[in-house]
């Protein structure tokens, strides 16, 4: 790898052990992957807050200690410098003002609260989201990210044109202390072209057909580039937010280009670059049922004792949908209603009463982490239903709970009544 004259010094430790680690740790992965050299990047997003787990594995609760083991790889516990690139916190482990809704002890808590401050201290933004692109963290188009979460990735690839590989917590930590990135992968161009070509002939219109659309494209796809053509693809953020979950959840998509909405290609030949896809596949309503069955696959039980909404995060329209589905209703007394959103959101939410109205209606709204990440469930929970195909996907597999997935309706009537409706 052709390093520059900044990375030998970094690789000398002019700068430190602990920067010292991150480029080595950057120079493997990069060689790796291909990579010729490595680039700047001044936008990481990583996920370096360290829950219970991790201070039961290295026998100390103490951040530097966690960070050094498991962000550099380290046995030895370094000292960490302020990090060079702006870097914000993904989304956590737990819910910082409403842990003990989750069952979390106050000691945990506190320790989580102790890594987040550790983080602060280095200069990285605690927004706590899996979506930082809806609370102040918008990359510009080709700008070079180094990014963690797979639905993230996959919305700044496409909708705003940046730039990212999927970075692990240890590739997005050593970026953080360097400033610097392997030039591999989707920052290059010829990664970037459409090798799938998706033909849409049945209506993709609701977020729930975007849900169902992009969890169908994931499989079909897996890894590659997709270009979707079809009359009526209109969508607005929030459903390109949940598409790109659910492709990135059922495949391993990072990049789409939709003509006329994405901005990298205003017709399926520019997307192309020119050439014929390899392969073409028809998204029809058979498709669109067998999907559907599909992610509800792991459900037969219809009482509901837990619904989830807000994976991805909630934007603040999802979340007055809810607060307007819920007037004049009741959660049922056997069911757990959560929505997740970021934090910032919630107290846009909360000033425009959006939180009371859910919570006078039995439901909460929680901020900083989701049911997959942090593992845990409401006490008892058997059977859940979400309006998400990306936590229908991961949920189950990761608690072994039957999962129900539908429209944010029919989560709403299956929180008030306790039961899934047929369809």
């Amino acid at each position: 790898m052709l390093l520059s004259p900044a990375d030998e010094r970094m690789l000398a430790g002019n700068e430190g052990r602990a920067v010292r680690a991150a480029l080595e740790l950057l120079v493997r992965y990069g060689e790796l992957m291909g990579a010729e050299r490595l680039i700047d990047t001044d936008n990481v997003c990583g996920a370096n807050i360290f829950g219970p787990r991790h201070a039961r594995v290295l026998g100390t609760a103490d951040p530097a200690a966690l960070f050094s083991r498991f962000s550099l790889d380290l046995d030895e516990t370094v000292d960490v410098p302020p990090f060079r690139a702006h870097s914000c916190q993904l989304i956590g482990p737990r819910d910082r003002e409403h842990w003990d809704v989750q069952g979390i002890s106050r000691a945990d808590a506190d320790a989580m609260t102790e890594s987040e401050r550790y983080l602060a201290e280095k200069g990285v933004d605690l927004h706590s989201t899996c979506t930082p692109y809806q609370v102040g963290n918008v990359p510009r188009y080709g700008e070079h990210c180094a990014w963690m979460e797979s639905s993230a990735v996959v919305y700044i690839n496409s909708v705003l044109g940046a730039r990212t590989n999927t970075e692990g917590r240890e590739s997005a930590a050593a970026s953080m202390l360097t400033g610097r990135t392997p030039y591999c992968g989707y920052h290059l161009d010829a990664h970037r072209r459409a090798t799938h070509l998706i033909e849409v002939r049945h209506p993709v219109v609701s977020t729930e057909d975007w849900n169902v659309f992009g969890y169908w494209v994931g499989e079909q796809v897996q890894d590659a580039v997709p270009v979707l053509v079809g009359a009526g693809l209109s969508p607005d953020p929030v459903r390109l937010k949940q598409f790109g979950a659910a492709a990135a959840s059922s495949g391993d998509v990072e990049l789409y280009h939709l003509p006329g909405v994405t901005p990298e290609a205003a017709t399926p030949e520019q997307a192309l670059g020119g050439r014929a896809p390899l392969v073409t596949s028809v998204f029809d309503a058979a498709a669109r049922a067998a999907t559907v069955e599909s992610l509800c696959r792991t459900a037969s039980d219809r009482d509901v004792d837990f619904v989830m909404i807000g994976c991805p995060h909630a934007a603040l329209e999802q979340v007055r949908e809810v607060a307007r589905l819920l007037e004049g209703r009741r959660v049922a007394p056997s069911t757990t209603l959560w929505v997740f959103t970021p934090s910032a959101l919630r107290t846009e939410a909360e000033r425009n009463g959006y939180v009371e109205a859910i919570e006078r209606a039995g439901g909460r709204v929680l901020s900083d982490t989701c049911p997959a990440i942090g593992q845990f469930l409401p006490p008892g929970t058997r059977v859940f239903a979400t309006d998400s195909a990306k936590q229908a996907h991961y949920l189950p597999a990761i608690t072994g709970v039957q999962g129900w997935f539908g429209s944010v309706e029919s989560c709403v009537d299956a929180a008030v009544c306790g039961r899934w409706a047929d369809a």
